[in-house]
């Protein structure tokens, strides 16, 4: 990956946080963004301290405006993306339709669906004309299976397949790939936003961010002749 400019969206913690240091210390040109600026803050300080500088901003995936902003600082300060990692999401406790509200439902589609068609819709144009581009979004299991995870996580979930099965078809002509990574049951803050938290036997089987960052990782060091439409990652015992 030296060289390779890398927009990681969602990197303040978890999976874009791992996915960041994964790609930082393999050389490339990382522009790592989120809506926390001291978790951003201090992902760049201990990746200088090991001799890889990235660069850090912060961002509102809620926000089309923001994902617009979001896609010329990234031009401006890597000259261009060629990999772009979604992995920021959301998820609510009152999940149940009997709880979930509009203004829950709108909140959810916002973050995990709206803000990654906003910002790749912004990426696409400068990617057609390079005749290059990985976009990677991370989904869940649920969007492709039924669980509790709630209507607006799994329709949010499900609409990022729709969408980059969509590019993969009108772009790749372009040599523009998509992937989409569904991970099982993660370890990680999401699981405050739960009803109830798993116990602490469950998620010691549970996937860690690591896991997923590197199913992220070698989707995009794949050579440019090979694509992975799609991927499921799944703890081995749950």
């Amino acid at each position: 990956m030296k060289d390779e400019r890398v927009l990681v969206v969602g990197a303040s913690s978890g999976i874009g946080r791992e996915a960041a240091k994964m790609f930082a210390r393999d050389g490339a040109k990382v522009y790592a963004t989120a809506r926390r600026a001291e978790r951003l803050e201090s992902l760049a300080a201990e990746l200088a301290a090991e001799g890889h500088p990235i660069a850090t901003g912060t961002s509102d995936a809620s926000s089309h405006e923001s994902m617009v902003a979001l896609a010329r600082d990234a031009r401006e300060k890597l000259g261009g993306v060629d990999v772009m990692v979604y992995v920021t999401g959301t998820n609510t406790p009152n999940r149940a339709m009997a709880r979930l509200t509009r203004e829950i439902w709108n909140e959810l589609i916002e973050v995990n669906l709206n803000g990654a068609y906003s910002l790749t819709a912004e990426l696409l144009p400068a990617m057609r004309e390079a005749r290059k581009g990985h976009l990677i979004y991370v989904s869940s299991i649920s969007g492709k299976y039924g669980d509790v995870s709630g209507a607006a996580y799994q329709a949010s979930k499900r609409g990022m397949f729709g969408l980059a099965l969509a590019i993969r078809q009108e772009e790749r002509q372009h040599g523009i790939r998509t992937c989409v990574v569904c991970p099982g049951l993660v370890d990680t803050e999401l699981m405050e936003k739960r009803p109830v938290k798993p116990d602490a036997e469950t998620l010691g089987k549970a996937l860690q961010a690591e896991d997923v960052a590197e199913i992220i990782f070698g989707v995009a060091k794949l050579h440019p002749r090979a694509a992975v439409p799609e991927l499921e990652i799944w703890p081995t015992v749950i």
